[in-house]
């Protein structure tokens, strides 16, 4: 059974940092890509970041670049979101997924964790 789960949300002042983490189970992981997406009250989902197999491809939304940084250690199993110069348009439920491209779909991700709450205050 494949398992993502976020952790590393919290409440940040504007200008602050984070690093969310994703875990996923299985052994298959390193097979897969990996996306961040996020949805704040009122809001559709929309994707934030994406990374290839083996974490040589990255490609992020506008708002996020030169920000934002996704990362992962295959040997560990783990997807990192480090967010830099938070905004308080930042403030979402953050959430990563596994798909077999990086790709910005929604639908191309077949496995989704919980997510995490961030909150950026002004």
């Amino acid at each position: 059974q494949v398992q993502l789960v976020e952790s590393g949300g919290g409440l940040v002042q504007a200008g602050g940092s984070l690093r969310l983490s994703c875990a996923a189970s299985g052994r298959t992981f390193s097979s897969y890509a990996v996306g961040w997406f996020r949805q704040a009250p009122g809001k559709e989902r929309e994707f934030v970041a994406a990374i290839s197999i083996r974490g040589i491809w990255t490609t992020y939304t506008d708002s996020v670049k030169g920000r934002f940084t996704i990362s992962r250690d295959n040997g560990k199993n783990m997807v990192y979101l480090q967010m830099n110069s938070l905004k308080p348009e930042d403030t979402a439920v953050y959430y990563c997924a596994r798909g077999p491209l990086p790709t910005r779909a929604e639908y191309e991700y077949g496995y989704w964790g919980q997510g995490t709450q961030v909150t950026v205050s002004s």
